[in-house]
């Protein structure tokens, strides 16, 4: 038995079982985790896999590098923060912790998870495992390419337009994004704060439903927690999906679509059909707008946020060639000049200048309008069906390097990822079959807000009639 090949559940069966000792499951997840990062790039540090707390779950799990750890550093694959240890746990790390969990390593993003492929890191970008020559999308890329390498069972990244989605189609792998306020936030570094939500990287449905499980819950420390009932998630699962109601939106089966990608869809959709569910099509009315408010919103919260980071309190401090009479402005610019990289600062500019004085109202304001309107095209779906079916991207894994010099074309790889986080509602990512290069493709499912429960159980039921998931990379290529 190899233990990198197996699932959290499977793995936690056989420590319960005494077949294997939860030490032992940390030590050869680490060991294997470290040997093949040269390839995947996945990891950008480790920590000591020592037991966290006295609960069930004694497993391994990484975490994107946006996530606040206790002594450890929280770079968010960025400069500007180098040097940086978090004085404090994150709500899910203590969530985490308590259950039992060993927190092995800090996984590679875009630059403060601006990217959709992994490639802004400061620290490199990170290979996808089907194709090392390939994206595995972003900006959770590590955590994406360490759950598909099986470099760890399991993983956390955060999604505010697809992050979680997107590098899970690209990887093979199940990707969740909960509800808006499902998560905590508290320790989570900030991109788009009405937007972030962080979720779990896992192998299968039953996995998924477990880590939601363990993350989940109110923190008084977000003010934008909300406080509801935790279901037990992993119960819930296998109850069929006989009379459930499948939207099929117009407004996402559009030209650009690569062949192979919706073929795949179109095939899981008559899974569904056959196991009884009720599929109809809908209107998404207001889809074309989504990109375009998104990256008004996404990038005004974004400048907000990065404000914090001159040199001061945080990370890097770039002291200017030669001093100057304004010192400390000097610094500040050199700072930011220094610590971030193009796309984090073209995003920081795009941010401030619709955020301006004469632009306010005329982009930003504007934006959030929009964003109601798409808000509203998803209420009104959902009198009408319980899911909503689509592709997770329009693209299978693209080349390394491919669109870095075109940021349009990256940033449209999110298009059907996007409208589910404007409209603060969950959703998923699940392998639905592979292209004729053999690249996975992904299955996005979307719910109602706080319908967890739908979503995971009808995951739950293709996938157990299907069993892409259970496809392993080969990590060739480059």
């Amino acid at each position: 038995m190899k233990i990198p090949e197996q699932t959290a559940c499977g793995l936690m069966q056989k420590i319960v079982s005494g077949e294997l000792s939860a030490a032992r499951v940390a030590e050869e997840m680490t060991a294997y985790a470290r040997e093949l990062n040269p390839k995947t790039n996945a990891f950008v540090r480790f920590h000591d896999p020592s037991p966290s707390g006295d609960g069930a779950v004694s497993l391994p799990v990484a975490l994107k590098d946006n996530i606040c750890v206790r002594g450890c550093p929280a770079t968010c694959g960025s400069r500007i923060l180098s040097g940086f240890v978090s004085p404090y746990d994150a709500g899910v790390v203590e969530r985490l912790k308590d259950s039992g969990a060993r927190v092995i390593g800090s996984l590679n993003m875009d630059e403060f998870a601006f990217g959709s492929s992994t490639e802004t890191s400061a620290y490199g970008p990170v290979r996808n495992p089907w194709d090392l020559g390939r994206v595995p999308g972003g900006s959770s890329g590590g955590s994406a390419a360490a759950v598909s390498a099986g470099q760890v069972v399991w993983s956390l990244g955060s999604d505010t337009g697809g992050s979680i989605r997107q590098p899970a189609s690209f990887c093979g792998v199940v990707g969740l994004k909960p509800t808006y306020g499902r998560v905590s936030r508290y320790g989570l570094v900030a991109f788009g704060s009405s937007l972030d939500q962080i979720g779990p990287f896992t192998r299968d449905v039953a996995d998924c439903a477990l880590l939601l499980r363990i993350i989940s819950g109110f923190d008084d420390r977000d003010s934008t927690s909300v406080d509801r009932p935790v279901p037990d998630f992993p119960r819930l699962l296998g109850r069929g999906v006989k009379g459930l109601r499948i939207g099929i939106p117009k407004e996402y089966f559009i030209d650009g679509i690569e062949p192979d990608v919706l073929g795949a869809v179109r095939e899981a959709v008559e899974v569904f059909k056959k196991a009884g569910a009720d599929v109809r099509e809908i209107s998404l009315p207001h889809t074309s707008y989504a990109v375009a408010t998104y990256y008004i919103v996404a990038t005004a919260e974004a400048s907000s946020n990065l404000a914090r980071f001159d040199g001061v309190e945080y990370g890097l401090r770039a002291v200017p060639d030669k001093a100057r009479k304004a010192a400390i402005v000097d610094m500040y610019e050199t700072t930011r000049q220094k610590g971030f990289g193009d796309e984090a600062k073209r995003r920081i500019m795009l941010g401030t200048y619709v955020l301006s004085s004469g632009y306010y109202d005329a982009y930003y304001l504007r934006a959030q309008k929009v964003r109601t309107l798409i808000k509203r095209d998803f209420e009104k779906a959902f009198e009408d069906c319980d899911l909503i079916l689509s592709p997770t991207a329009p693209t299978t894994a693209f080349r390394i390097g491919e669109k870095t010099s075109d940021p349009i074309a990256m940033y449209l790889s999110d298009i059907f990822t996007i409208p589910a986080n404007l409209a603060g509602i969950p959703a998923m990512s699940l392998p639905c079959g592979f292209d004729k290069a053999g690249l996975p493709v992904g299955l996005q499912l979307m719910a109602r807000a706080f319908d967890e429960e739908t979503l995971l159980n009808a995951a739950f039921v293709y996938e157990q009639k299907t069993g892409w998931h259970k496809e392993r990379p080969s990590l060739k290529g480059a």
